[in-house]
């Protein structure tokens, strides 16, 4: 082998090299949470409301070393009290890097106006959606049209009479009180959102309290309807949910659909993930009872 060709070899060797270094490194590192449901009450059966806060501390400081560029927070940051999210929130804004939230039903009780709730969340809005890295993050709210979302004499009011008749006349099994679903308007905004990020070519995730596949019975209320519109889309990556604390899986066709596990629940096990996103995948490093997945 001449010089010539040894140092293109070597080139080319350190190139590939190169390469695969950096497809070893994330886009981005982001924390998942769900169901912290701190109440200050004595627990019940496995839900152990007051350790929360602990577990809470734990997560925050792991996320904060771990160095995630954001976090996520799925629902149910209370479980009965508003007052209660004056002992969440200080922690969670420990968090050297943005938080972003959605509802979950247990955060309504007690909450009389919604934009209340979502201001001292920090939402932007009842639903929204951001864009990090060239992903696109959609944080729907499966919780706009509930029974305890404040809807009584709306037009959200008799969105909900339907979703709950259509559930009796397939015979579901999720028209439960605990469960709520998305306004036309809403579905309308993430088909919007959808058919975009498919002509320009952005990769989406989406996120919501209720899952919308699988967890039987926990699923929100028109899951249904929003399935179908997701569907269209190949540029959905996955879907993201909590609710369910036990926590599930499976694929709705060929979307990844991720049910984390509830915070809340056991004594002294703690719940929460890392996703971690690459040019050409994505996996969810689980901590505690939060299971891992890789795709």
């Amino acid at each position: 082998m001449n010089k010539i060709t040894y140092f293109l070899t070597v080139i080319a060797v350190a190139g590939s090299l190169m390469t695969k270094a950096q497809q070893s490194k994330p886009i981005l590192r982001v924390g998942l949470i769900a169901d912290i449901q701190y109440a200050d009450i004595e627990s019940r059966g496995t839900r152990y409301y007051r350790n929360s806060l602990s577990k809470l501390r734990n997560c925050v400081d792991e996320l904060n070393k771990q160095k995630v560029q954001f976090s996520l927070n799925l629902g149910d940051i209370i479980d009965r009290n508003p007052k209660d999210l004056d002992s969440v929130l200080p922690i969670l804004k420990r968090l050297k890097k943005p938080i972003y939230t959605t509802t979950g039903n247990h955060d309504y009780h007690g909450v009389t106006e919604n934009e209340f709730l979502y201001k001292k969340l920090g939402m932007p809005a009842e639903y929204y959606s951001f864009t990090k890295k060239g992903w696109l993050f959609i944080m729907m709210n499966t919780n706009e049209v509930a029974s305890y979302a404040n809807i009584t004499g709306t037009w959200k009011e008799q969105e909900l009479r339907k979703m709950v008749d259509s559930i009796k006349v397939a015979k579901g099994v999720n028209a439960e009180e605990y469960n709520g679903g998305v306004s036309s308007r809403q579905l309308i905004w993430v088909d919007s959102l959808l058919a975009k990020a498919q002509s320009e070519g952005t990769n989406v995730f989406i996120f919501s309290h209720h899952p919308l596949d699988f967890s039987r019975g926990f699923t929100a209320l028109n899951s249904a309807n929003i399935l179908q519109v997701i569907s269209k889309y190949n540029c959905v990556k996955a879907l993201f949910a909590g609710h369910h604390h036990s926590g599930d899986f499976g694929y709705h066709s060929t979307i990844p659909c991720i049910t984390l596990e509830g915070m809340v629940e056991t004594s002294d096990q703690n719940a929460y993930g890392i996703l971690e996103i690459y040019p050409n995948g994505f996996e969810v490093k689980g901590v505690g009872r939060t299971k891992s997945h890789k795709f």
